[in-house]
């Protein structure tokens, strides 16, 4: 089975591949005006290739390591806060409409609309600083998932588990810690798992109204005043593939602490 996955994923890669440059070398092939060579707005992947090898590795780690560390301590608040947060209302299930409303306005409010607005209250960030910008979206852009995925989690527990914790004195901290964390621990795995490729995605949409002078979005920016075709998809290629190994970290990290689930057996 795991053979079949690598051959099918491996053709289908080639597959994109060779379906990009068929459309890059015909359909895109717009030459500007002023311009001596033909690149359009689709770059051939060999151009792309020319153009890793024009910035070299130190342009995309000088930008990679900032919008990361910007995703990562997102990461890490967005989704403490949510837990922390499913964890009061299940001690205090009076509680759950409520979170379960502020869980779901981050989810609703457009983060492009709302990043100007948290950029002026935090302010812009120093030179070669992460921005807190792109750190508050990064955070804003993991809540709403990883609190529902607690919550579904929890509320999956075992009622005959959840029983016996109570007829031997426990109360509702004790069938949390014992009972149901354990319960939901695959479910939140897998919202972690969704999580971390969307706080590396709001890291970079905070980049653009952030300030930061480094970063794969000033990058992106900086690219596209430039009509820098072929870099803009560099690195937009590279910040896929970012965000595609964080996802596949979390879920090796799942597969490793929770081998029980099947979820994350067949993952």
């Amino acid at each position: 089975m795991t053979k079949n996955k690598w051959i099918s994923g491996t053709l289908g890669t080639l597959a994109t591949i060779a379906i990009w440059w068929l459309v890059a070398a015909t359909m895109f092939r717009n030459t500007p005006k002023g311009a001596t060579e033909s690149i359009g707005a689709m770059p051939t992947p060999p151009e792309v290739l020319i153009q890793f090898g024009v910035d070299g590795f130190d342009f995309y780690a000088r930008n990679a390591a900032v919008t990361i560390a910007e995703a990562g301590i997102g990461f890490l608040w967005g989704n403490l806060a949510a837990l922390c947060l499913a964890a009061v209302t299940l001690i205090l299930p009076k509680l759950e409409n409520l979170a379960s409303q502020i869980a779901l306005i981050t989810y609703c409010i457009p983060i492009v609309a709302i990043g100007p607005i948290i950029r002026l209250v935090l302010g812009a960030p120093g030179a070669g600083e992460p921005s807190e910008t792109a750190i508050a979206l990064a955070a804003l852009s993991v809540f709403f998932t990883t609190m529902v995925g607690a919550m579904t989690g929890v509320k999956s527990a075992d009622r005959a588990a959840l029983d016996v914790v109570t007829v031997f004195g426990g109360n509702a901290w004790h069938r949390l810690v014992k009972v149901q964390l354990l319960s939901a621990l695959p479910s939140i795995l897998a919202a972690l798992r969704i999580a971390a490729p969307a706080a590396f995605l709001g890291a970079i949409l905070g980049e653009y109204v952030g300030g930061p002078d480094v970063g794969f979005g000033p990058a992106m920016v900086n690219a596209q005043q430039s009509l820098e075709v072929a870099r803009v998809w560099a690195l937009a290629l590279v910040s896929g593939a970012i965000a595609g190994g964080a996802y596949a970290l979390v879920g090796l990290v799942s597969r490793v602490v929770t081998p029980w689930s099947k979820g994350s057996v067949n993952a």
